[in-house]
């Protein structure tokens, strides 16, 4: 039972190490949002911080709300993009684990 009890803290520690590193790869994860077929453009990094937004000359003369419309979407695609990224690369992480049925995981 001693050996048992610790393994499986050696596995939560390693596991713990593991959820470090892929948090600390999704703070520096950098996606690019689109909207308007690649006219306008979002840089947002894991943390959602945005770190860019391009917008097409062209766009200058449309609508004003039609260009608040297209970065909106342009954010909102950028912000999927990232959630995605995140789920994929954490849930990665408790694939070899036997948790207890509806047990959730700080993130």
């Amino acid at each position: 039972m001693k050996g048992a009890l610790g393994n499986i803290m050696k596995q939560a520690q390693e596991m713990q190490a593991n959820l470090q590193k892929a948090q600390e790869e999704l703070a520096n994860l950098e996606v690019a949002g689109e909207s308007g077929g690649g006219m306008v453009t979002v840089l947002m990094t894991g943390r959602h911080d945005v770190r860019r937004v391009t917008i097409d000359a062209s766009l200058m003369a449309e609508d004003k709300e039609m260009l608040e419309d297209l970065v909106a979407a342009a954010v909102n695609d950028a912000v999927r993009k990232v959630e995605q990224e995140s789920q994929q690369k954490l849930s990665g992480l408790t694939a070899g684990l036997s948790l207890p049925g509806g047990l959730k995981l700080p993130f």
